[in-house]
């Protein structure tokens, strides 16, 4: 027997539960995985709540395990090896999974179990942002909500390999120092604090090229007086509360900036884009662009876990471990 979360009825953590149950075997091109660190994001967040649907019940998006068994097919992995995934579908939150063999990479030696999975997700992310979303060279100007959260801490030093000048906003001045070792360049404190005009300070007015919101609720429409004209803004959470409508006048034309809503998930459910991209994380990885390990829990407290991260009482990349 083995154990996984279950969601019965959306709602909150408490409604997250821990259950036994027997693993199948993989089938054709899939793996039979023994998991060792499932990351935890706000996306399980938004499924567990019945934001977004949750199929299987079961939530979870990324962890890194070791191969048990192998289905017909199956050539390019073997049992006992080390791998990663993040994207969909849902379900990490599992002692055991079965998965398709071309979901997982090769974790390489010198990643361990705990960043590899608090880091690869969040990776991926920042290779659609600033790859896709926007190019972000030496020069470029960003804003990084919650910074000294698990994929603040990924966006800001991935930026700042980039070359890019980081403008950060954290939840409290403790977390400032968190920011500031990750690599931002300016950092502001306080959930209601005037980052537009903090950033205008420092830009002559002309405010940032490309801004990250994953706060959502109010935030969002402030972080679109942080832009300069013609800049983006890319609307990827609401870790506050849901976005309220979106008036396009409020993005111009006086503004003239645009706004993306990107997704993760659909950017790592295109195969060739997640091969390549996940190698491309996994070579920042072992650089040294990884996640900040704040807490750690295990597999059956993942409801003490989503409490605390909606608190907004942890800091860094969170995991369970089975």
């Amino acid at each position: 027997m083995s154990l996984r979360i279950v969601v019965r009825q959306p709602g909150g953590p408490e409604g997250l539960t821990a259950e036994t149950f027997t693993p199948s075997a993989p089938g054709p091109g899939e793996v039979l995985l023994r998991q060792t660190a499932i990351g935890v994001n706000f996306i399980d967040v938004y499924h567990r709540s019945g934001l977004y649907p949750l199929p299987g019940g079961v939530p979870g998006v990324e962890a890194t395990g070791i191969v048990e068994a192998v289905g017909d097919g199956v050539t390019t992995l073997s049992p006992g090896d080390r791998v990663v995934y993040g994207g969909l579908p849902v379900g990490a939150y599992a002692e055991m999974r079965v998965i398709a063999a071309d979901r997982l990479h090769l974790l390489p030696a010198a990643l361990s179990d705990d960043v590899a999975a608090s880091t690869f997700l969040k990776g991926l992310t920042a290779h659609m942002l600033f790859t896709r979303v926007f190019p972000v060279t030496a020069g470029t100007r960003i804003l990084v909500h919650a910074a000294a959260g698990g994929l603040g801490v990924i966006l800001t030093r991935w930026a700042k390999r980039l070359g890019a000048e980081v403008f950060a906003t954290v939840g409290s001045p403790a977390k400032a120092d968190l920011a500031r070792t990750a690599g931002a360049d300016h950092v502001i404190a306080g959930r209601d604090s005037d980052f537009p005009a903090f950033i205008a300070s420092l830009t002559d007015g002309k405010g940032v090229d490309f801004a990250i919101d994953g706060i959502g609720g109010t935030t969002l429409e402030k972080t679109f007086a942080a832009v300069r004209k013609f800049g983006t803004v890319a609307s990827i959470g609401q870790a506050a509360g849901a976005i309220p409508p979106i008036d396009v006048t409020a993005l111009g034309p006086l503004r003239s900036i645009a706004l993306a809503r990107p997704s993760v998930m659909a950017y790592s459910a295109e195969p060739d884009t997640y091969r390549s991209a996940g190698l491309a994380v996994l070579q920042a990885m072992t650089s040294g662009i990884i996640a900040t390990l704040g807490q750690t829990y295990a597999l059956k407290d993942a409801a003490t876990a989503h409490a605390d991260l909606e608190g907004g009482r942890t800091t860094g990349s969170i995991v369970l471990r089975p």
